[in-house]
């Protein structure tokens, strides 16, 4: 099981701004071909917030969020590589689950931890029936592609979002990207990587980076 820092956890999971967010056709594709390799009427996207399991995508389920302590993608955060239940009403940890005796009366699960930077698990990619069943080892393995493909839209996800709010603070030429950093001038412009090395944007260094340069000191 993993030991993660719940409170560092949650903070990364606020970083990508995915909570009560509509629907992105590019995420809802992904469970769409989960459901479809696995042979399963469900798909689901789900990111584990303080106390609910919140859905961003699903395929064959109209259920929005459930509460965390009945989440079975709260077990698969707290674990690495995929959680598989081939049939919830005879494992202990789920048997009792609402879940499991009432809708939408789940047996089988099989979820992928959503993993991001700094190893932290954020929320799952799963795939679920009311029936009990077995998935093979090339199910397995599509299903880690895809996990690695919702990461992949998370992490562009989160850099059109930072880079939309490095426009509202800089002056960027929308079809480009480069920066104005002369106003008197007028038509000195930047590419937004050589503006970041030449401009001091930050306060300090990062715990990190200090032993990676051996910078003692703060500058």
């Amino acid at each position: 099981m993993i030991h993660q820092d719940e409170s560092t956890r949650l903070s990364t999971l606020a970083l990508y701004q995915i909570l009560d967010t509509s629907a992105e056709k590019a995420f809802d594709d992904l469970t769409r071909l989960a459901a479809s390799i696995c042979g399963t009427p469900t798909s689901l996207i789900t990111f584990i917030d303080e106390d609910r399991n919140w859905i961003k995508a699903s395929t064959g389920s109209d259920i929005k969020e459930t509460p965390r302590d009945l989440a079975f993608c709260d077990h698969t955060i707290r674990q690495e590589g995929i959680m598989i239940v081939e049939d919830a009403s005879l494992d202990p940890r789920f048997a009792n689950n609402p879940l499991v005796l009432k809708d939408p009366s789940i047996r089988f699960y099989a979820g992928v931890p959503l993993t991001v930077s700094g190893g932290l698990n954020i929320g799952s990619l799963c795939v679920v029936d009311s029936k009990p069943r077995e998935l093979n080892d090339q199910q397995i393995a599509s299903l880690g592609i895809l996990c690695q493909a919702v990461v992949t839209q998370l992490e562009l996800r989160r850099a059109m979002t930072e880079i939309k709010a490095m426009e509202k603070l800089l002056p960027m030429c929308a079809w480009c990207r480069r920066i104005k950093t002369d106003e008197t001038e007028g038509n000195h412009w930047q590419s937004l990587h050589e503006y970041l090395m030449t401009t001091p944007v930050t306060h300090g260094i990062c715990p990190d980076c200090r032993i990676k340069v051996g910078a003692e000191d703060e500058p």
